[in-house]
């Protein structure tokens, strides 16, 4: 989509800059048939300009190419009107780069919300626990979380206060879609007091983009879906369900950050030789699921019964299950994951993903 409008604005400013040639007779013009005086060929040569600027930063990828291009677009519309008979049709051409331009200033906006959110998540962050984690300190939890976490490599650590990640993944957005989306994510995370922020750029088809936040702090739980960045579609929030749902996730997501099953907010109970079952309640909110390991003590799956949507009568089980995992930053963590819902008509895989950057106790800002 890029490529073409890339190509759209630069015809477009050629064409002004055809209009320039004609005011000052280098060359002929024929599309427009009325004459062009020297004063307003140089407004045609300044919106060529202003177009084959845009053109230069929609290449270099930009975010404030829309600035330069909607003063282009306003200036180009003035002159189609005063040339109307001949250049009406380049309203078209107006009309495409400034929705263009409308849905690039949705998504920085969008991108600034979740930088100020992020940048608040983690300055609110309690790091003043710095003991370094012993086996003394995981004695009380059940046998097969400690196998867990002398596992991970996180005993003989500081304990991670916070989380930066960013992930590649796949996506099918209802049980009968049959193509996989594909899009990139980033999240925070906080283990005191516990939260995160997930937001994520989806490419639907590639004509549609859908970007999306969930986030889970001071115990309550938002999720947000928005077509372009600009047309909401999913706005999910002040809800019991939804607040159960992302702790939860945020429950099954400490895997990325074994050290958090020593947080207050989490308690144990042994189910068998190789799972336990985990009771998060924070600030009100309150889930659990069961934790699944192998003999080794990796991490397998987990499983929760967990409220799908805000309109369902009752939850779910929803299985988030290992496929892969390695060393990262000296803490074994499965790297790539899938999850499921059990659906009356079977199993629907919706979510593959693959952690590709993680990065533990970063500074205060988002900039890792």
């Amino acid at each position: 989509m890029r490529i073409a409008l890339i190509i759209l604005i630069g015809i477009h400013g050629i064409i002004h800059l055809f209009g320039f040639f004609k005011a000052f007779g280098i060359s002929e013009f024929h599309a427009i048939t009325q004459p062009i005086s020297k004063t307003v060929g140089i407004i045609w040569l300044l919106i060529f300009v202003l177009f084959a600027m845009t053109t230069v930063l929609l290449i270099e990828q930009s975010n404030y190419w829309w600035i330069i291009g909607v003063v282009g677009v306003v200036l180009s519309q003035i002159l189609i009107i005063n040339y109307w008979s001949d250049a009406k049709f380049g309203t078209i051409l107006n009309l495409i780069i400034l929705a263009s331009a409308v849905i690039a200033y949705s998504t920085l906006d969008f991108e600034k919300s979740i930088y100020e959110e992020a940048t608040i998540l983690l300055r609110n962050a309690d790091t003043s626990n710095n003991s370094v984690l012993s086996e003394q300190m995981i004695s009380g939890l059940p046998a097969i979380v400690q196998k867990w976490l002398l596992n991970s490599g996180v005993i003989g650590r500081e304990p991670i206060h916070t989380i930066y990640l960013e992930q590649d993944l796949q996506m099918l957005m209802k049980p009968e879609q049959k193509e996989w989306s594909s899009g990139k994510a980033r999240q925070y995370f906080t283990i005191e007091p516990p939260a995160f922020n997930w937001s994520v750029d989806l490419k639907m088809t590639p004509l549609l983009d859908v970007v999306g936040r969930d986030k889970f702090e001071n115990g309550q739980g938002e999720m947000t879906i928005k077509m372009f960045s600009l047309l909401s579609i999913a706005d999910a929030r002040n809800d019991e369900k939804v607040d159960q749902a992302t702790l939860q996730r945020y429950l099954a997501e400490i895997v990325w950050f074994p050290s958090a099953a020593l947080s207050p907010y989490i308690v144990w109970e042994q189910i068998d030789g190789t799972s336990a079952k985990a009771t998060m309640e924070f600030n009100g909110t309150r889930g659990s699921g069961v934790f699944q390991f192998d003999e080794e003590g990796n991490f397998v799956k987990f499983v929760a019964m967990r409220f799908k949507d805000v309109q369902d009568l009752k939850s779910t089980e929803w299985t988030v299950t290992a496929t892969k995992t390695e060393l990262r930053n000296g803490i074994r963590i499965p790297v790539e994951l899938k999850a499921d819902w059990k659906l009356d008509s079977g199993n629907w895989t919706w979510l593959k993903l693959r952690v590709t950057d993680i990065r533990y106790n970063i500074r205060k800002d988002v900039s890792g």
